[in-house]
């Protein structure tokens, strides 16, 4: 299922230099760092919301507002899906507890 991921992130690199003018992800791009941080940030804010709600639809409709703009800001950084896959898997098995402490110390 995470092909859609994949095929997400090609689209993603391969508008990095469109045009900003026919493009919402060459505008997000333009935005520059700040642009997608905020833009994450407000995603991310609509979920939260979305989820006091408590309606389904829009807590999915914001999940994945959410992912796509993260995946454009890991492309902008040169980071890809398969980054991110490799530290949940880094992750998984271990206690949450345990890793937040190993967070905190380094």
């Amino acid at each position: 299922m995470h092909e859609v991921l994949y095929r997400l992130q090609a689209v993603l690199q391969q508008r990095r230099g469109a045009d900003p003018q026919s493009s919402y992800t060459a505008r997000l791009y333009a935005a520059g760092l700040d642009g997608m941080l905020k833009k994450i940030g407000e995603e991310a804010t609509e979920l939260v919301m979305a989820g006091k709600d408590n309606v389904p639809e829009r807590i999915v409709a914001e999940t994945a507002d959410l992912w796509f703009h993260t995946l454009l800001f890991l492309v902008s950084q040169d980071l890809a899906v398969d980054d991110v896959l490799a530290e949940l898997e880094r992750r998984f098995g271990r206690s949450g507890i345990d890793e937040k402490a190993a967070r905190s110390s380094t």
